[in-house]
């Protein structure tokens, strides 16, 4: 254990990055599988090669990745991309604050990836691991 990483830190942060991918994969599973009800309430997937179908493609498998803390930096890149794209092109245009256009999920969820992002899947992950020095 080092010194950047103490104990009450790893459990913690180990926390958040699992409960952040188990919350972010069913948004995934919605438009990949029409999983939960699907995204639009009629229980179908929708096209993959769709704007959509790839917001699901990336929140089910990158939400995989971060829950399994594999390739953690770069996916939570991306997943903020994602999610700031998804603020401003959906929430974004019904009202200023995200109180008011119901975005606080995706600011909430953009902030978490680009936290792993900063700070990788930490200690207790497959990226350590793997990638052990």
């Amino acid at each position: 254990m080092s010194a950047y990483w103490p104990q009450l830190e790893i459990i913690t942060f180990f926390l958040l990055r699992i409960v952040v991918g188990i919350l972010f994969i069913p948004h995934g599973a919605q438009k990949l599988f029409g999983a939960f009800g699907g995204a639009q309430g009629d229980g179908k997937a929708l096209p993959l090669m769709s704007q959509m179908g790839l917001a699901g493609f990336l929140e089910f498998f990158g939400g995989l990745l971060i829950l399994l803390g594999l390739f953690t930096r770069p996916a939570g890149f991306v997943l903020a991309g994602e999610m700031a794209v998804a603020y401003f092109m959906v929430h974004q245009r019904q009202a200023l604050w995200p109180i008011q256009n119901k975005g606080e999920m995706a600011v909430l969820f953009c902030f978490a990836f680009l936290l792993f992002f900063a700070f990788g899947a930490g200690p207790w992950s497959l990226d350590a691991l793997i990638w052990a020095h």
